[in-house]
């Protein structure tokens, strides 16, 4: 059983067992790559404009704020949290292998080290109520502190806004482009072959396809990178109907170097558990203007 294929047994497990109670690895050593900070990118708000958006025509008008040029990578995830969970080893490749509680612990983390106030109040002795999923053991208790000027997780409306260009969006279906290969790493282009055909797990396993450096592939409007592709990037929300404060899964956008072409979609909503992680799942962080 090759490595890979080994994780995967592993996530169907890890469902069940604690975000934030595996080991992780050592920082890696110096790889003399340039550092790609995670620059925030000022997104003015206003109402979608790409019909190809789930929220086009509806009255979600979006307020301004501050999102990552780059998913968080690798290095960036050490500098604050210590260790790497990644599978793909790389300073500049997103961090990958990390829960939504994950996620929400390295925006406090990192709000505290950069002198923000923390947006996040995580209570992990309290089941959250909210939480309806029989596989997540965890239910931490986490709820906004309104007001603060912390990193935090895009809501799916905030994501999908700047995913699809903001008002400067050219339409696209994709983060940037039509064409799926000018902006994304999906299953058919993220190894060491371009795949063609049906997708099949073993094609892509053996093809040794993996996350990819950040910012490899062509910016969107807004000049954010990996939107579409690479890793599938957590969001706040709930997977469940607009409005609803309560669900089994969290929604997770943007697809992955595992997906299908369709996940890369602005429009496409994925679902995870909570405490779920994968070699295919990473974020970006938000702050408030």
């Amino acid at each position: 059983m090759s490595k890979v294929t080994l994780i995967f047994t592993i996530i169907a497990i890890a469902l069940t067992l604690g975000a934030c109670s595996r080991e992780q690895t050592a920082p890696l050593e110096p790889t003399g790559e340039p550092v790609k900070q995670d620059t925030l990118v000022l997104v003015e708000g206003g109402k979608f404009v790409n019909p190809k958006t789930n929220d086009y025509g509806q009255e979600v008008p979006i307020s301004d704020f501050y999102i990552g040029r780059y998913e968080v990578s690798q290095q960036e995830w050490m500098e604050v949290m210590g260790g790497n969970p990644s599978l793909f080893k790389g300073s500049q490749q997103p961090v990958e292998m990390v829960s939504w509680y994950d996620a929400v612990e390295y925006c406090n983390k990192r709000s505290i080290q950069e002198g923000f106030e923390p947006f996040y109040r995580i209570d992990k002795q309290t089941k959250d109520p909210a939480n309806q999923s029989g596989n997540d053991t965890l239910k931490w208790t986490v709820t906004p502190n309104e007001g603060a000027n912390g990193y935090r997780l895009p809501t799916e409306a905030e994501w999908e806004y700047a995913a699809s260009g903001g008002q400067l969006s050219g339409s696209y279906t994709y983060s940037g482009s039509n064409n799926a290969d000018d902006v994304a790493w999906y299953w058919r282009n993220a190894g060491d072959q371009y795949l063609a055909g049906d997708w099949l797990w073993p094609r892509i396993e053996q093809n040794k396809n993996q996350t990819h450096t950040i910012g490899g592939k062509k910016p969107n409007e807004l000049g954010l990178y990996d939107m579409s592709g690479n890793v599938r990037e957590w969001c706040w929300d709930w997977y469940s109907e607009p409005d609803v404060s309560s669900g089994t899964y969290r929604t997770v956008k943007g697809g992955g170097w595992i997906g299908d072409v369709s996940n890369d979609a602005v429009a496409f909503r994925g679902k995870f558990e909570a405490s779920g992680y994968g070699p295919d799942q990473g974020f970006r962080v938000v702050r408030t203007k």
